[in-house]
């Protein structure tokens, strides 16, 4: 077993073992900060993640963006080229939990049409680990990194994260590695310059 792979099976073992009390209290200091954020204040259009594998929990900040009347996207996987587009939710749709279990374990929109992922001011992403330097290093299918390759200047890309699965050292970055304009994590926000 290699060191990157070690590090990403202790980390999601890691945030699997949670209790639903530490989730709550991490989500509630990432969302200080987001709140606080010019690109959030500033964005119409977010793009955000359905939690469901241990990472930061995103229901109270979809439940925010609607508050303050900002479009929300989930991101659907495309299976031709195996990328995210990013399906338009109403609050009513969400209210009503109108998504399916995708294979891969995570909830999907119901049959809605996809935008490119530029549509977006801002996306929130999920991630099993970062460094200081804007590397991220997510599940391992890559979906994500191939979707954002083709929007190099857009959305500004925000991780999402507990304060451990944040590395200390600098992480191997693969030249299709899509990095982060900033990271949020319960202690700390972090800017990166792309």
């Amino acid at each position: 077993m290699d060191a990157l792979h070690f590090l990403r099976k202790t980390a999601k073992n890691t945030r699997r073992a949670l209790s639903k009390y530490q989730q709550q209290h991490a989500t509630q200091d990432v969302l200080k900060h987001i709140i606080k954020h010019p690109k959030f204040k500033a964005a119409q259009h977010i793009g955000v993640y359905l939690s469901a594998f241990g990472e930061i929990e995103t229901h109270a900040l979809i439940q925010l963006c609607f508050r303050h009347h900002k479009q929300v996207y989930l991101p659907q996987i495309t299976s031709m080229n195996q990328t995210l587009t990013w399906v338009n939710i109403s609050f009513q749709q969400y209210k009503n939990q109108r998504f399916y279990m995708h294979r891969l374990g995570m909830k999907e929109p119901k049959n809605h049409r996809g935008h490119h992922v530029k549509t977006l001011d801002v996306l929130f992403l999920p991630l099993v680990l970062a460094d200081q330097y804007g590397t991220r290093i997510g599940m391992g299918g890559g979906y994500y990194d191939r979707t954002l390759s083709f929007a190099p200047k857009r959305p500004y890309r925000i991780g999402l994260a507990h304060d451990f699965q944040v590395s200390n050292t600098r992480l191997q970055r693969n030249p299709w590695d899509q990095s982060l304009d900033g990271l949020i994590t319960p202690h700390k926000h972090y800017l990166f310059s792309r």
